[in-house]
C-alpha cells in the first residue's frame, strides 16, 4: 500500500491524473481489508476524489470526498481544508439530494440501480436532469419520486413507504405511492408558497404594493405641483395680469415657470393614475389566483392523478405527461 501510494503522489506532482487515479484506487481497496487503517482509508478517499475531479469525474470525486469528510476525525485540518474546498468545486456540477427514508431498511434505486446499501438518510450527488428514485420494502407500497433539477440545485426529499393493508398485501402490487420533495428551505409539502403558483402569487402581492406605492407618491407629487400653479396664478392675479396674457407675444418669465408647473403636474397625475391602474389589474389577478386550481401543474402526480411538465428545447415544443401506475 505504500509503495503505490508514493506512486500515486508522484504521478498527481507530474500531473498523470490517469495514472494517480489508478495507483490512489488500488491503494484505497488495499487499506480495506485493514479495519485499523482509518486514518488512511480517510485521506486516500479524499486524494481519489481529487482525481476524480482533475478528471472531471464530478460525481464520482464528490462520493469519495463527501465520505472522507465524514471521517473528519481522522484528517488533519490542512488535509480537510484541501479536501472540502474539492467537493465544494465538484457539487457545483451536481445535484445535492438529501433523501431520508422510511422505513430505514428498504431498497433505494436511483434510475433503476441499487445504492447497493440501507440506511434512513443518504447524501447523494447525481447528474443534472431527470432522476427517478424509486424505494420499497417487504410488507409496503413502493414510493416514486422525480428529481428534476439544474446543477448546483440541492433538495430534500423525504419518501415514506405506506403499509400494506393484510388483504391487499396477497394480491397484485400496488402502484408506487407518490412523495413529495421538499426544498431545503420549505418542509411543507402542502404549502401553497412551495411551487411556481406560490412564487408569483408572492411577485403579485410584491408588484402590487409596489405600483400602489408609486402611484401614492406620484399623486403627492402631481398634487404639489398643483398647489405651486395656483398660487402663481392668484400672484398674477393680485397684480392685475390678465389670464390670457401668456397666450399672445410678447410673454412675460412668468409664463415659461407656469407651463413647468403645468407639464409638471399633468405628466406625475399620469404617472400616479398608470400605477394605480397597474396595482390594481395585479392585486385582482393575484388575489383570483388564490381561488384557481393549478392541481394539473404539479410537479409530481397523485396517486390517481398524472402530471402535465411543458417542454421547450430548439428543436421542439410540448408537454411531458407521467404519473404512477
Amino acid at each position: 500500500m505504500k509503495d503505490l501510494v508514493r506512486r500515486a503522489r508522484k504521478a498527481r506532482n507530474l500531473g498523470k491524473w490517469n495514472e494517480a487515479y489508478d495507483a490512489y484506487k488500488a491503494a484505497f481497496d488495499a487499506a480495506e481489508a485493514v479495519p485499523s487503517a482509518i486514518r488512511e482509508r480517510a485521506e486516500l478517499a479524499g486524494e481519489l476524489g481529487l482525481c476524480a475531479l482533475a478528471l472531471r469525474k464530478y460525481r464520482e470525486a464528490a462520493e469519495h470526498l463527501t465520505w472522507s469528510l465524514e471521517q473528519g476525525h481522522a484528517l488533519t485540518d490542512e488535509v480537510r481544508i484541501r479536501f472540502e474546498a474539492g467537493q465544494a468545486k465538484a457539487a457545483f456540477y451536481l445535484i445535492r439530494v438529501l433523501l431520508s427514508v422510511d422505513p430505514p431498511d428498504a431498497e433505494v434505486f436511483i434510475d433503476g440501480k441499487a445504492i447497493g446499501r440501507t440506511a434512513r438518510t443518504y447524501k447523494l450527488f447525481l447528474d443534472p436532469g431527470r432522476h427517478m428514485v424509486r424505494a420499497r420494502a417487504p410488507g409496503s407500497e413502493d414510493a416514486l419520486h422525480v428529481v428534476s433539477a439544474d446543477a448546483g440545485s440541492e433538495l430534500e426529499i423525504a419518501m415514506q413507504l405506506p403499509r400494506l393493508a393484510v388483504s391487499s398485501a396477497k394480491e397484485a402490487p400496488a402502484a408506487p405511492a407518490a412523495v413529495s420533495a421538499l426544498p431545503a428551505a420549505r418542509p411543507q409539502a402542502t404549502s401553497p408558497w412551495a411551487s411556481w403558483p406560490g412564487t408569483l402569487r408572492i411577485t403579485g402581492i410584491g408588484l402590487t404594493a409596489a405600483t400602489a406605492s408609486l402611484g401614492a407618491v406620484f399623486m403627492v407629487r402631481a398634487s404639489t405641483a398643483d398647489g405651486d400653479l395656483e398660487e402663481r396664478n392668484k400672484e398674477l392675479d393680485a397684480a392685475g395680469v390678465s389670464p390670457g396674457v401668456c397666450r399672445e407675444p410678447p410673454k412675460p418669465a412668468t409664463c415659461a415657470e407656469l407651463t413647468r408647473l403645468r407639464r409638471e403636474r399633468d405628466l406625475f397625475a399620469g404617472l400616479g393614475t398608470a400605477m394605480v391602474v397597474t396595482s390594481g389589474v395585479v392585486g385582482a389577478a393575484t388575489l383570483a389566483s388564490f381561488f384557481t386550481d393549478f392541481s394539473f401543474l404539479r410537479a409530481e402526480p397523485t396517486k390517481t392523478r398524472i402530471a402535465l411538465t411543458p417542454t421547450v428545447t430548439p428543436a421542439q415544443v410540448g408537454l411531458v405527461v407521467y404519473g404512477a401506475w
